[in-house]
């Protein structure tokens, strides 16, 4: 396995819109309707949206490339948190969210997403911010792990929204 990861460029629209409509599915609870993920999906990871984000200088994504085949992305979002619960969670700052971090099945437990993690947090230091915050299904046992093998620790709680559904997602945050 030859495993490259780079910044997002605006031509991986596409590719990182297929990657998270076969991925998303993967960090939701059991339960989650179809129709609520198909929502998700055609409202926030759209190749326009993926589009938006590239643009976007307060978003940066990695994108894990196997050989040319996209397996994994990652993506930052810079600013103030503009959730009160995890704004008070959430005690470093300046600090940028761990918005996504989704590696296709076929690649899991190749060491990709320790890889896209490194490369993610070398681009939030190099942006001076003080520490990275997510937010993680609290029935996703196998993300938690991740990330507190990752440095990550459960700070807070806050509530999540999957088309209509509403989740119950645990605050993470490590400092860098």
């Amino acid at each position: 396995m030859t495993v490259e990861v780079r910044a997002g460029q605006a031509e991986d629209a596409e590719a990182l819109a297929a990657l998270a409509a076969v991925t998303f599915a993967l960090a939701c609870p059991p339960g989650t309707s179809p129709e609520a993920i198909q929502e998700f999906i055609r409202t926030t990871l759209s190749e326009e949206r993926f589009s938006g984000y590239l643009a976007d200088p307060a978003r940066d994504i990695r994108l894990a490339l196997d050989g040319r085949v996209p397996a994994g992305y990652t993506m930052l979002v810079f600013g103030e948190p503009a959730d009160a619960d995890v704004s008070a969670a959430v005690t470093f700052r300046p600090t940028v969210e761990l918005s996504k971090v989704y590696v296709h099945v076929d690649h899991h437990g190749a060491g990709i997403a320790a890889l896209l993690m490194a490369a993610t947090v070398d681009a939030a230091r190099a942006r001076a911010a003080a520490g990275v915050w997510l937010g993680v299904n609290k029935r996703n046992g196998r993300a938690i792990r991740f990330y507190e093998k990752s440095g990550f620790s459960i700070v807070g709680a806050k509530t999540f929204m999957v088309g209509s559904e509403l989740h119950h997602d645990h605050v993470m945050a490590r400092a860098l």
